[in-house]
């Protein structure tokens, strides 16, 4: 038992993890230690995008895996010893009971929020899954749906009737599978539908760029449909955040839409719901009215969101392994590509990355080495004292049409051509120590003046929501004189109208010419330059090594250590839930 004290004040655990295991202990009348133990188990594991503690996985084992320093593991309690003190401990109840903690007949150990949040978005999706299929009177649907779908689009026509009818879709697809023109097609063939002609859409994504993003798409393939101008005219011209189309409370966790008061919508699409944690989407879900269609569109293979959980993989996964539910048929998957030509190396390596299969990765990347006429270029690590010599054409051809702009919305338009990618934030290989590096790069070569913080040419990243002035983390802008030549920092608005701010009153923010994997979720550019660190990490994962080289439309050049992209290709993110359960029965 003292080893379990000891482990609990190890550093593997935060001191959140640690006061809040003290506190459930006290409650259950102290002198716990198992239960302290799982209780600290279960925060720290929230604390890794975690739904739940597996017990039946954790029992017995060594604790840490891989302990930092000079550290020893810590042989875990067997499964016997820990349910049998869990389901004593008053602090511990099972499913809809109202304890602190909750221990479900799987051994999955919960805080007892994220346990209601699973349950409740379990019993939401399984409810619209299970609805009655909507008829429609008139000409029949599948003459609508040939009439605007274009010929030998099979699975998006089929994902077409599967939303027409049911009250709950999922269409994921990899990049380039056409989940936004098939959306909008949808949106099209609903209003058709619609003899009221009073249907009420609403289209949203995680973050601004994604809404952004989801909103110049829509406008550029609505122009091209195949319908009447009155159709056009009636679909969404506007996206927004999810946080922003549920009303946000600045410093709560609460919204103003819920069960009691739900969003006046009759179809709600959601773009980029690989982004979306557990926490939002299950809210998400208690506000759209039951009578009401969700639509979710994403991509199964990205990384999972950054809160906790993994919600689109959970949803395909069951719909999968249940495949005659009424989820299964609800799960429609985009397999043809219209970006990447059969020869397209990104294409083929991202597929290959998917299945795991190393053989073929490698064959792929040193079948890249030295071509020029690929949309693939890759190139060994360079030493870190090197690295600065190395990047300098690189990034002087990269953003030299960004660095050229004056106008500010064609430097923002130049800006998303070219981005630098990394999978960490601290380091040379990191975020830090790029985004120094670059501007050190700029500077010599008399393209930037960064004398001061602000200066004309930075790009800046949002980092964390401003509710009042409406920017929000991941937002991108950029810092340029205005017509006065005053500087000031000016972002994309809506209907592509710039919004201007004096760069003092900025929320953190940070410098942008390099982001993180992560960040880049939702955003996509023409080239990208990706490199991964000369170490491996536990951040470096398959899905971080697709979702960074499918973030290139046209070009991604990759730079690495074998070593290393070998041991992140082996490398799967996991995420333990019960959500898959839930759904799967």
């Amino acid at each position: 038992m003292t080893d379990f004290l000891q482990l609990i004040a190890s550093p593997e655990f935060s001191d959140l993890d640690r006061h809040f295991a003290g506190f459930i202990e006290a409650q259950a009348g102290g002198n716990r230690p198992l239960l302290a133990l799982a209780t600290a188990l279960v925060s720290r594991a929230r604390g890794e995008g975690n739904i739940c503690l597996d017990l039946t996985a954790l029992a017995g084992t060594m604790f840490p895996e891989k302990p930092a320093d000079d550290a020893k593991p810590v042989k875990l309690p067997t499964l016997s010893a820990w349910l049998k003190e869990l389901k004593a401990a008053p602090a511990v109840g099972s499913p809809g009971e109202f304890c602190p903690l909750v221990l479900d007949a799987g051994n999955r150990l919960y805080l007892h929020r994220y346990w209601e949040y699973e349950q409740s978005l379990a019993d939401e999706i399984l409810r619209r899954a299970k609805a009655a299929p909507e008829n429609f009177n008139g000409p029949s649907l599948a003459e609508k749906i040939n009439s605007l779908f274009p010929a030998k689009a099979d699975l998006q026509s089929a994902a077409a009737l599967v939303a027409a009818r049911k009250k709950f879709c999922v269409i994921s697809g990899g990049p380039g599978t056409g989940k936004t023109h098939t959306l909008v097609l949808i949106l099209a063939l609903l209003l058709e539908l619609d003899a009221t002609r009073k249907l009420r859409i609403a289209v949203a994504a995680p973050t601004g760029k994604a809404a952004a993003r989801i909103q110049e798409s829509i406008r550029k393939i609505k122009a091209a449909l195949n319908c009447g101008e009155d159709i056009k005219a009636r679909l969404p011209e506007n996206a927004t955040t999810i946080h922003r189309l549920l009303g946000y409370f600045p410093d709560s966790v609460s919204f103003r839409h819920n069960a009691e008061n739900p969003l006046p919508f009759d179809v709600v699409a959601v773009d980029e719901a690989s982004m979306v944690d557990l926490a939002l989407m299950a809210k998400l879900f208690q506000a759209v009215p039951p009578g009401a269609k969700i639509i979710l569109l994403g991509d199964k293979d990205q990384l999972a969101s950054v809160e906790a959980g993994a919600v689109l993989g959970d949803i395909c996964a069951a719909a999968g392994d249940a495949k005659n539910s009424p989820l299964a048929q609800c799960v429609m998957p985009l397999r043809k590509n219209y970006r990447f030509g059969a020869d397209s190396a990104i294409f083929h390596l991202s597929n290959a990355i998917n299945d795991g299969d190393a053989e073929n990765v490698f064959h792929l990347l040193r079948d890249a080495e030295g071509k020029t006429q690929s949309d693939l270029a890759v190139a060994a690590l360079p030493e870190r004292a090197k690295l600065k010599d190395a990047l300098r054409e690189k990034i002087t051809a990269g953003f030299g049409e960004f660095l050229r702009a004056t106008d500010p919305q064609l430097a923002l338009t130049a800006l998303g051509r070219f981005r630098v990618l990394c999978a960490l934030r601290e380091g040379s290989f990191g975020v830090t120590g790029l985004n120094r590096a670059i501007e050190e790069i700029l500077d010599e070569a008399g393209l930037i003046q960064r004398a001061e913080i602000f200066y004309s040419h930075r790009p800046v990243m949002i980092t964390s929501n401003d509710y009042h002035l409406k920017l929000f983390n991941g937002d991108i802008g950029v810092i340029l004189p205005d017509g006065r030549g005053e500087l000031r920092a000016f972002f994309a608005g809506v209907d592509n109208q710039l919004r201007t701010f004096l760069p003092v009153r900025l929320p953190p923010h940070e410098t942008a010419f390099a982001m993180t994997v992560h960040k880049s979720q939702g955003s996509e550019f023409d080239r990208v330059l990706l490199l991964l660190p000369d170490k491996a990490s536990p951040i470096l994962t398959r899905e971080l090594l697709y979702t960074g080289i499918t973030r290139a439309r046209k070009n991604v050049e990759l730079w690495f250590d074998e070593k290393v992209f070998r041991a992140a290709l082996a490398a799967r993110v996991r995420r333990n839930s019960g959500l898959h359960a839930a759904l799967a029965g």
